[in-house]
């Protein structure tokens, strides 16, 4: 039974995150943003919501491994295994622009991550910190966004845009993918301690794995989905902005509702993982401006290790 909850919580996941960014993204359009502004900011927090809900819920709960090892696991997957398979798809073009503004963001994020799993504990000056960062950095994504969209409106390609859903539905979305979405994390969260439980495993290795893959594919969907569609700078501002909100945001607010310890083991090897990945990233998009096949699967051999290497019990 636990597992059948198991699934089912990560199935309601999926279709709460899945809903909430259908309804964002329409919402987005109609105010005339970029794919690649939507990608970052809106579609970036609506496929990170899973990991929002159940990293809070995690921490309620009393399960700190849980709650920090479903970002720090999250991030991982995203580059590595989602951004992989994404890549193998099709080859993913870096905008130099993307690696200059957000990149960089990117990278500070996840040397706050480091800082904050090195200081042993996640408390609210530190979330506010990390929100206040994250308010910063989508202000100033609005504000370099606005002329290029308003380029591209006068020159019109704002014809170009698919027609939108109506704005009721839009709004219906967005509040019923948030329910269903909170009501999966509490499904994957109790179901996730009672396995560990169960299997001797601890929780922060399921909040790493099981958790953060689970948490984690309404990116996969998002970006398989760009990838198909030749959409590709929707995919990889998905995976960037993903991992800053995860960081930022996730952190940030757990950290707002119930401060909690942060796993030793995390600090041992995950983290450093995370900024592996990270630094794996900007050396790919800065040495060819692109992901190519090959790449994506050195991503996802790295992956497999990286889970292997968990499995073993390190």
């Amino acid at each position: 039974m636990t597992y059948l909850l198991f699934a089912l919580g990560l199935m309601l996941l999926v279709a709460g995150g899945e809903g909430f960014v259908r309804g964002a993204v329409a919402i987005a359009t109609r105010l005339g943003l970029s794919p690649l502004l939507i990608g970052l900011t809106l579609v970036g927090f609506g496929t990170s919501l899973p990991e929002l809900v159940t990293s809070v819920q995690a921490a309620f709960d009393g399960a700190p491994g849980i709650a920090v090892g479903n970002v720090v696991g999250s991030n991982i997957a995203n580059i590595l295994l989602i951004l992989g398979v994404t890549a193998l798809i099709c080859p993913v073009v870096v905008d130099p622009s993307v690696l200059r503004r957000d990149g960089t963001v990117l990278v500070m994020s996840a040397l706050a991550g480091l800082a904050i799993v090195l200081m042993g504990s996640l408390g609210r000056f530190s979330g506010i910190l990390l929100i206040l960062a994250l308010l910063a950095y989508v202000a100033y994504c609005y504000r370099t966004d606005r002329p290029a969209a308003a380029l591209a409106s006068s020159n019109g390609v704002e014809g170009n845009r698919p027609a939108g859903q109506p704005l009721p539905l839009s709004i219906v979305l967005i509040i019923g993918g948030l329910a269903l979405t909170i009501l999966g994390a509490r499904l994957v969260v109790s179901s996730a301690i009672e396995i560990a439980s169960a299997f001797g495993v601890s929780e922060t290795i399921i909040g790493l794995t099981v958790v953060a893959v689970g948490t984690s594919l309404p990116e996969l969907i998002t970006s398989v989905i760009a990838a198909i569609r030749r959409h590709t700078d929707l995919a990889l501002g998905n995976i960037i902005g993903s991992n800053i909100f995860n960081v930022l945001f996730i952190l940030g607010v757990t950290a707002l509702a119930r401060p909690i310890p942060v796993p030793p083991e995390i600090a041992r090897l995950d983290i450093w993982v995370m900024l592996a990945a990270t630094a794996l990233l900007m050396a790919f998009g800065y040495s060819g401006r692109r992901l190519v096949r090959w790449e994506g699967a050195a991503f996802l051999l790295a992956y497999c290790a990286y889970v292997a290497w968990l499995a073993s019990g390190f």
